[in-house]
């Protein structure tokens, strides 16, 4: 190969590559000679998608039209000299750091993802956590074992548990319901709770259990077999939660080797 033709067929790529980074950066829009680049709105459009918004012209258009708003303003503030403001450069320093710690998160995820042996060996803990039955379960909840043991005596009477819950519940989210807690497992509950609700009959009241909440007494209202949803439906969210333990180990190692003064 000649030199003129090595310098041509240079000259060939040299242009295709700038081609190229001219498309990537091919401006959306120019507000006062600057220009918003078409990524930036890609970007952003992908956004809204993620968040269930369909593209579409008008989609487009809003976003082209936000940037343009930000572009101006931001245009204002430098002239201002607002940039220099020691807190408005923490803020924007602040946002980057967000931006690049976000952006490790998501390819540290990608580059060591929750595996399906990982995943179905989870699925089994939990069934196994869970057990093989729900309880339908009222309580009531007050502050002190007395009270407790007063409201105990006269709950198991026919009709009293759930008027006695409405007038002396503390549980705001049960009272009005007559403390009704609806179908739960025993795992959802502090262990007190849990080891009191496994050991009552159909129909049965409680004495007091204490609790870090208070002093609860409960009802056991009912029981039917547990139907555990099939692993492809709780996948998803069983890959969430291993991926956030993953990532939360990542960043405790990453403290360890830290040196942090």
């Amino acid at each position: 190969m000649t030199k003129l033709f090595k310098f041509a067929a240079l000259t060939i790529v040299s242009a295709f590559a700038a081609s190229v980074v001219y498309a990537e950066d091919k401006p959306a829009v120019t507000v006062n000679g600057i220009s918003i680049p078409q990524a930036r709105v890609d970007l952003r459009t992908k956004a809204a998608a993620s968040q269930g918004q369909p593209d579409s012209p008008e989609l487009q258009k809003a976003i082209r039209d936000d940037l343009v708003n930000l572009e101006i303003l931001s245009q204002e503030a430098m002239k201002k000299g607002l940039d220099k403001q020691p807190e408005t450069a923490q803020q924007v320093e602040l946002a980057k750091q967000t931006v690049l710690a976000g952006a490790f998160v998501q390819d540290y995820t990608k580059t060591y993802p929750v595996s399906e042996d990982a995943l179905k060996q989870e699925y089994e803990t939990l069934k196994k956590r869970l057990g093989n039955k729900e309880y339908k379960v009222s309580h009531i909840l007050v502050e002190n074992e007395n009270e407790a043991k007063s409201i105990a005596a006269q709950a198991s009477k026919k009709g009293k548990f759930e008027k006695l819950a409405k007038e002396k519940s503390k549980d705001a989210g049960s009272r009005e319901q007559g403390g009704d807690l609806g179908w739960v497992v025993p795992a959802n509950f502090v262990k007190p709770f849990a080891d009191a609700l496994a050991s009552l009959s159909k129909g049965q009241v409680s004495g007091p259990v204490q609790s870090q909440s208070g002093w609860h007494i409960i009802k056991l209202e009912d029981v039917r077999e547990l139907k555990v949803p099939p692993y492809e439906e709780v996948k998803p969210n069983l890959t969430k939660r291993l991926q956030q333990q993953s990532v939360q180990k990542m960043i405790e190692d990453l403290r360890a080797k830290a040196k942090i003064e």
